[in-house]
């Protein structure tokens, strides 16, 4: 995705929800003098961010800012902005091609990761997941959101049933797996109990029926 993007060595990055960093130093480790600036609201995913950083010596060239990526003010316009699984924090899709595209370079890169309907979803699915059916849309919904706020995809990728597979099981089976171990910790069986609800919610629910597209946008230009 970060070679679709283009951008030159020392490319100014923008991620916005970055959790624990890893596009942003993904990204760094592309363009070898770059400078990143991740933001995200959770403090422990950004000590893991920073802590990652140091490990790969990327950490002179990511700064991390614990605020809500609504009210983050950069020092200039960058070449590639990223909000990849966040747009929640601006509050949809829509909000954040308008709120997180605003720091993008006019000849940069808006690269979102959303989620959209693989199929109509069944009755009960939407609230399971926490959102209403109309939240999401179909691939080519998506792609019309974007076309209609000024974007030009000019490349997606959509993750597949094994990408989504794999992150499942991980997350859900890391979760289960410290519980098994720490069967004393007094949050062993909450862990467990979320481990389980969401894989049933999964496994029931959203499985290839919520899909995910990253997306590489760039502005149209007016003529």
């Amino acid at each position: 995705m970060l070679r679709r993007a283009g951008r030159q060595p020392a490319a100014r990055v923008l991620d916005l929800g970055c959790g624990e960093g890893a596009w942003a130093l993904q990204a760094l480790a592309h363009y070898p003098d770059g400078h990143a600036d991740g933001v995200d609201i959770d403090r422990y995913a950004l000590e893991r961010a920073a802590t990652a950083a140091a490990e790969r010596g990327l950490a002179d060239r990511l700064t991390l800012h614990e605020r809500d990526a609504r009210t983050y003010v950069p020092d200039g316009d960058y070449d590639l902005v990223l909000c990849v699984g966040s747009t929640h924090a601006f509050g949809g899709f829509a909000e954040t091609l308008e709120l997180a595209g605003r720091h993008v370079h006019p000849d940069g890169v808006l690269l979102v990761g959303e989620g959209f309907w693989e199929v109509p979803p069944p009755p009960g699915t939407p609230a399971a997941l926490g959102v209403k059916a109309e939240d999401y849309t179909d691939l080519a919904g998506l792609v019309d959101a974007a076309e209609q706020a000024g974007w030009a995809p000019v490349y997606a990728h959509i993750s597949d049933t094994a990408e989504w597979d794999d992150y499942e099981w991980s997350w859900t089976g890391s979760l289960t797996e410290w519980a098994l171990d720490n069967p004393g910790h007094p949050d062993a069986a909450a862990a467990l109990a979320l481990a389980r609800e969401h894989r049933e919610q999964w496994l029931r629910g959203y499985r290839k029926v919520l899909g995910f597209a990253t997306l590489v946008l760039r502005r149209h230009h007016k003529s």
